[in-house]
């Protein structure tokens, strides 16, 4: 992670939101995990670091691979927002959970 859940958490708690959780494991087999996530509302935040550095999640293989725990996540009921690193502590991100938890 690029960011510090400790100030990820100050800045949601200031902008009226509970603290989320960092690396959910949502699947019960499998050892998927999510960024940060509110599990009683089925939110998630994936936070997609190096999309402009033709990173690991950028490729074929990766991405199917992805799909497939996104795919398995939105069956499980989860909605999931995504965002760069840099717009992670922003009045946007903050909007569109409130939007999902209904607040």
């Amino acid at each position: 992670m690029k960011y510090k859940p400790a100030i990820v958490i100050a800045f949601f708690r200031e902008c009226g939101l509970p603290a989320p959780t960092f690396e959910y494991c949502f699947h019960p087999t499998r050892k998927w995990r999510f960024d940060l996530c509110w599990p009683l509302a089925l939110i998630a935040i994936e936070v997609q670091g190096g999309i402009w550095i033709a990173g690991g999640h950028n490729r074929g293989a990766q991405m199917r691979k992805d799909w497939e725990k996104y795919n398995t996540a939105a069956a499980l009921g989860w909605r999931i927002l995504y965002v760069e690193p840099r717009d992670l502590c922003t009045v946007d991100t903050v909007n569109m959970v409130k939007e999902c938890i209904g607040l």
